[in-house]
């Protein structure tokens, strides 16, 4: 993977996915930036990217909860450069309430969101990966991937299934030189992270700081949370040459969070 490439990262106009591109493109990769908004300043995040690194990019509109969207966001990709060869499924959306409480329509669009999102883009991007002679396929997992939280059933549950279909995609596609992995961050500040704390209040009834302390970093070790240049670094690891054979794995990034 040490030659300029095409990446795709969906989801990637702020935070995970914005730092993510940022760093592939330092790297020297060009990147499809994505997100389901189509505005000025989205179309701006891509430009800003190409005038720092020199790179060719794009900004691709694409509605991760529509499959046809999804699927059709790597064919614009692959006909604009030639190729899809990594392929970062970052999109994801949160919502906080007890399992009785929980509204219908949250539960399915976290689903479609989060997890269905990054089997369309997958199974989309394998035909073209595989007429490249090999790609990189990361995905944005969470602690919550691994272990639960009360009041996250959506959320836990697709970031277990993402969990599942990247070890099953490794194992379909290891003899493709394609890999498979996901990357499992412990709490970021991010903005689906900053858009929680209120719900998160509400739930634990406490104030803003208390909710960070005792809940948001209450299992983080470190009680720190953990910056979107470290999430970065993890994926252009897995992109590179060095992870040839790390594959159908994760990497915890999570203060400590998983460790008991």
């Amino acid at each position: 993977m040490a030659t300029r490439k095409t990446a795709v990262i969906t989801g990637s106009t702020s935070g995970i996915g914005l730092a993510i591109a940022q760093a592939l493109a330092a790297k020297g990769h060009n990147v499809v930036v994505n997100s389901f908004s189509d505005t000025a300043a989205d179309h701006a995040v891509a430009d800003a990217i190409a005038s720092q690194h020199k790179v060719n990019t794009a900004y691709i509109k694409a509605d991760m909860s529509k499959p046809a969207e999804c699927r059709a966001l790597i064919a614009k990709a692959a006909e604009k450069f030639g190729s899809v060869d990594i392929l970062v499924n970052n999109a994801g959306i949160q919502h906080v309430a007890p399992v009785e409480e929980f509204p219908i329509e949250k539960w399915d669009a976290i689903i479609a969101i989060n997890l269905s999102s990054a089997f369309h883009t997958i199974a989309a991007a394998i035909p073209v990966m595989k007429n490249a002679g090999g790609g990189r396929i990361v995905n944005i997992a969470s602690a919550h991937g691994l272990v639960a939280s009360p009041f996250k059933s959506a959320y836990v549950s697709a970031k277990h299934g993402i969990m599942g279909l990247t070890k099953t995609v490794a194992l379909e596609l290891a003899r493709e030189k394609i890999t498979c992995n996901a990357i499992c961050p412990g709490y970021v500040l991010t903005p689906l992270v900053e858009a929680q704390i209120p719900d998160q209040m509400k739930a634990h009834n406490m104030d803003r700081e208390t909710v960070i302390r005792e809940v948001m970093l209450d299992k983080q070790p470190t009680k720190e949370f953990v910056t979107v240049e470290q999430i970065a670094a993890a994926a252009v690891f897995l992109c590179s040459d060095a992870a040839a054979q790390v594959n159908g794995t994760h990497l915890s990034v999570d203060g400590g969070w998983t460790a008991a």
